[in-house]
């Protein structure tokens, strides 16, 4: 398993596409920053066969500190929930991955 950057998928994109690297970066950006906007109003993000990103209000909480056992108190937060398409499923169970 490897990590990939954004900066590679646009290299990768831009070759497979034969459009140069700083269009492909633009219109990347543009689209994780609408992504960004539209989850920031729990609004839900719907690509068919890829998934579904939808945001989400965790619940306040109390947790231990390990160290004194001191009780605190833990505010709830937003939180950006995902479920996979069909597509990608089957493409991450396939046996050719």
């Amino acid at each position: 398993m490897s990590t990939i950057t954004k900066k590679e998928l646009i290299d990768r994109i831009a070759k497979s596409t034969n459009t140069k690297q700083v269009v492909v970066r633009s219109v990347i950006q543009s689209f994780l920053d609408e992504i960004i906007v539209e989850l920031a109003k729990y609004n839900r993000l719907e690509f068919r066969d890829f998934g579904v990103f939808e945001s989400r209000e965790s619940a306040p909480r109390t947790a231990q500190n390990p160290k004194t056992l001191e009780r605190i108190h833990v505010p709830g937060k937003k939180v950006v929930k995902f479920k996979a398409g069909q597509m990608m499923k089957q493409k991450l169970n396939s046996q050719n991955g």
